[in-house]
Order: structure tokens, then C-alpha cells, then sequence
């Protein structure tokens, strides 16, 4: 499975929730704190995020930046060879 994670810029953030309600995931919430504005600003409420970057896209203050662990990587099998 895919994974990822979200780094939201507390101080930019003005808690519209468009991010939460375009996370697939569900893993995306708003803080029971206030930043400095006096909104509650989101944040990462689960361990489910896949890095989709929907809350990403959907942000009209680029306050949150998404991260996704790359791909393991797969090695190829070997053949095996029967006898002749």
C-alpha cells in the first residue's frame, strides 16, 4: 500500500476544511487549538493518508504539503533452468 503524509502550515491554515472533505481517506480533521488568527487550522487526524494530494489541490492558501513514500522497489525473479 501506498503511504504518505501531510504537513500543514498551522499559521497559513484557515480551517475552511476543503481539504477534509476532499481527503478520499478520511484522515484529515480540524485542531480543537486556534493558531494565531483564530482559526482551528487541519491536521492529520489518521494513519491512512496515501499521499493523493486531493487536500493538497483543493487548498486556497497552499498551506499543506503532501509527502508520499516511494515505491518499494520489486526485484525481478529468477528463472530457474531445468536440466537438459
Amino acid at each position: 500500500m501506498i503511504r504518505g503524509t501531510v504537513l500543514v502550515a498551522q499559521e497559513i491554515c484557515k480551517g475552511c476544511e476543503l481539504c477534509v472533505i476532499a481527503c478520499p481517506q478520511d484522515c484529515l480533521g480540524l485542531s480543537e487549538t486556534l493558531n494565531k488568527k483564530g482559526y482551528r487550522f487541519a491536521m492529520l487526524t489518521a494513519d491512512s493518508c496515501t499521499g493523493c494530494e486531493n487536500c493538497a489541490l483543493v487548498c486556497p492558501d497552499a498551506a499543506l504539503t503532501v509527502y508520499r513514500e516511494p515505491k518499494p522497489v520489486r526485484r525481478p525473479a529468477t528463472s530457474v533452468q531445468g536440466a537438459a
